[in-house]
């Protein structure tokens, strides 16, 4: 979205439970003076009724709406309203991607996770948000580690039995569970329980969850680094292996904010520890078939990565009109005629792209490629040591070529 020089000028006025009482006078000042003020029916019924500013409610989905919001009061003065801080997953950020940060004068107030740090006694810095707010509560399942403290943004009254649910099916039943709602203001409350043992009703829909993670016997603990155990993937044999998946991720070398491309998918491995890297990656799974891509996505959400993007259906042709990505993964489909050609124009300069091949003709197809396009090629073999009869010897698995190569 791009802002049109018609566009006005705005504030954005953080606001909390607690309402006009507890804005500052810059604030106040702020909202006196509007002619329009925007936001949601439960911030705009914190203002006093003899503001003279029209009051206007965000439409439902707000963001798509907001260029043309802005537009219809071009001219006016013009404020929003935002819970709390409105940089931290608010409009705020939204407002200065479209005007510019010259054009957006922000107000914070204290935001939910600095007034639930207070109460609690726990060091911002230390402590890891998830907003279920317009997302997957799956989305908390990769940052579950023991000891962690975990602030959860909720969606309504029923995300604290949701998370509770969540964490004793991930073996985090023996969490401490913190409830605080309306924080700020006269009815602010907490409630307190055991994930497993929840059974608190669904209260005030304004509230914020805080779980201090502790995990069980059954608890699956997953690393955020590249490699994770072949067992945590559901898979018919169409998996990248743990060994070859780290190597393979380690030259993609994901960073925040880019894009994979994870082409003939299977069952998602590349994409979804690309995802867990950082909380901002992103990343596409083509895969052809109808039942890995359900796989695929089913994954993705058991290891917190729920915004995996999902496509079916087969390339090249399937990657028509994707974003173009920072690195690509081609983990099958090589033998289709036009696949690397099409990844390959696709990505971006500076972009990575790793392939692997296990037969004789993808690496005659691989070895091809890097003479023409240079990069590097490799060879895995690794071998496990197994049971044979009652002794142990070692089992090669199947070798893997590997070619790496950066696009100028």
């Amino acid at each position: 979205m791009t802002a049109t020089s018609a566009r006005p000028g705005l504030t954005v006025v953080g606001i909390g439970a607690d309402g006009w009482d507890g804005l500052g006078e810059t604030a106040r000042s702020a909202l006196r003076t509007a002619e329009v003020v925007l936001g949601g029916r439960r911030q705009l019924d914190l203002l006093p009724s003899d503001l003279p500013a029209r009051r206007v409610s965000w439409p439902s989905p707000m963001l798509p709406a907001l260029p043309g919001l802005l537009d219809e009061h071009a001219g006016r003065r013009l404020c929003v309203l935002a819970s709390g801080d409105p940089m931290w997953f608010g409009v705020g950020a939204h407002l200065v991607d479209l005007l510019g940060a010259d054009r957006v004068s922000v107000l914070p107030h204290p935001s939910s996770i600095t007034l639930a740090c207070a109460r609690l006694g726990w060091p911002v810095e230390r402590v890891t948000v998830v907003s279920a707010v317009g997302r997957d509560l799956a989305r908390i399942r990769r940052v579950l580690s023991p000891g962690r403290r975990i602030l959860v943004l909720s969606a309504d009254a029923a995300t604290p039995s949701a998370l509770a649910g969540l964490l004793t099916d991930a073996g985090y039943g023996a969490s401490a569970v913190t409830v605080l709602s309306s924080l700020g203001a006269a009815r602010e409350n907490r409630v307190d329980g055991i994930a497993d043992a929840w059974g608190h009703p669904p209260g005030d829909p304004l509230n914020i969850v805080a779980v201090h993670a502790t995990a069980g016997p059954d608890a699956l603990l997953r690393s955020t680094v590249p490699g994770l155990p072949d067992e945590a993937y559901d898979h018919d044999g169409a998996l990248t292996k743990r060994e070859a998946r780290a190597l393979a991720l380690s030259r993609l070398a994901p960073a925040p904010g880019e894009l994979l491309w994870d082409v003939g998918a299977g069952s998602g491995s590349i994409g979804i520890e690309w995802l867990r890297t950082a909380s901002t990656c992103r990343a596409v799974a083509v895969e052809a078939r109808s039942d890995r891509a359900e796989r695929i996505a089913a994954n993705a959400a058991a290891l917190g990565v729920p915004e995996l993007r999902v496509v079916r259906g087969r390339a090249p042709a399937a990657l028509a009109g994707l974003p173009a990505p920072d690195a690509v993964f081609v983990g099958g489909g090589l033998a289709t005629e036009g696949v690397l050609d099409a990844c390959w124009a696709a990505l971006v300069p500076g972009g990575r792209l790793v392939a692997h091949a296990v037969t004789i003709e993808g690496e005659r197809e691989l070895t091809t490629r890097a003479a023409r396009l240079g990069g590097d090629l490799t060879r895995l073999g690794i071998e496990r040591a197994e049971p044979l009869g009652s002794f142990t010897a070692w089992r090669p698995a199947r070798a893997l070529v590997q070619w790496m190569v950066g696009k100028p």
